[in-house]
C-alpha cells in the first residue's frame, strides 16, 4: 500500500476539477489556515464531508518510563482530536 504525497493529491485534484495545481494548492493552504484559526478560537471546526477537529483537555496522570520502569507524572495538556464523519466511516468501512 503506497501513501499519496501532497504533490500527487494536488495533481489529482487539479485534474478532477480542471483548476491549475497552483489554484488547488492555494485552496488547501487557505483551508488549512482557516481550520487552524477556527479550532484555536472556538475549540472546534467542522470539515464538511470529513469530520470535526476538536480541542480537548487531558488531565494530569501517572505514567511509566518504559526504559527504567520509573513512575513519572505526565502534566495536564490540551490536545487536538479528529472525529470522523459518519459518511466517511460508512464509505471506508
Amino acid at each position: 500500500m503506497s501513501k499519496v504525497t501532497k504533490a500527487q493529491f494536488v495533481a489529482n485534484m487539479a485534474e478532477a476539477t480542471g483548476l491549475s495545481k497552483k489554484d488547488v494548492n492555494g485552496f488547501f493552504e487557505t483551508m488549512s489556515t482557516f481550520v487552524y484559526k477556527e479550532v484555536k478560537k472556538s475549540g472546534e471546526c467542522l470539515v464538511p464531508g470529513f469530520g470535526k477537529l476538536v480541542k480537548a483537555k487531558r488531565k494530569a496522570r501517572e505514567g511509566r518510563n518504559p526504559a527504567t520502569g520509573e513512575t513519572i507524572k505526565i502534566p495536564a495538556k490540551t490536545v487536538v482530536k479528529f472525529r470522523l464523519a459518519k459518511a466517511v466511516k460508512d464509505a471506508v468501512l
